[in-house]
C-alpha cells in the first residue's frame, strides 16, 4: 500500500513531461497504441505458455524460468494496458525480461532439475562377474 501512493506521483509526473514534450495527440496515439499492444499480447498468451511449457518438457527451461517468464509476461501485457508512460515503461522491462528468459535461457539448458527426462534403461550397464579364482580355491 505504500508503493501505491509513490506509483501514482512518478506515473502523474513522467505522463505530464511527457505530454508537454510530444503533444497531446502524441500522447493519446501512446495510450492507444500501448493498450492495443496489451491487449494482442494477453490475447496470445496461450501460445506463449505453450511454447514455455514444450520448452520445459525439452529441458531446456527449469520450472523457475518457467514461472518467471508467465508472470512477467502478464504483468507486462497488464501494464501496458494501464494508461502512463511510467507504467509502459515498467511493462516493457518485463516483457524484455521475459525475452530474456524464453530465448538466452533456452540456450544454456537446466540438466540439473530435469524431471521429464526419460530415465531408465539408456544408461544401465548390465554386468556378471565371475570369480574364476575362488572355484579352483574351492576343489583343492
Amino acid at each position: 500500500m505504500f508503493l501505491i501512493i509513490p506509483y501514482f506521483f512518478i506515473e502523474l509526473y513522467v505522463s505530464l513531461k511527457t505530454g508537454e514534450n510530444i503533444g497531446f495527440l502524441w500522447s493519446v496515439i501512446w495510450i492507444v497504441g500501448s493498450f492495443m499492444l496489451g491487449m494482442a499480447l494477453l490475447q496470445k498468451s496461450q501460445y506463449t505458455m505453450m511454447s514455455n511449457m514444450n520448452a520445459v518438457r525439452q529441458g531446456k527451461l527449469d520450472m523457475r524460468k518457467f514461472q518467471n517468464a508467465g508472470l512477467s509476461y502478464f504483468v507486462g501485457a497488464i501494464l501496458l494496458i494501464i494508461p502512463g508512460v511510467f507504467s509502459d515503461f515498467l511493462g516493457l522491462l518485463a516483457l524484455a525480461y521475459t525475452l530474456y528468459l524464453q530465448f538466452i535461457a533456452k540456450i544454456t539448458p537446466e540438466s540439473t532439475n530435469n524431471h521429464f527426462k526419460k530415465q531408465g534403461e539408456d544408461n544401465v550397464i548390465d554386468v556378471e562377474i565371475i570369480d574364476e579364482h575362488s572355484r579352483s580355491d574351492r576343489s583343492s
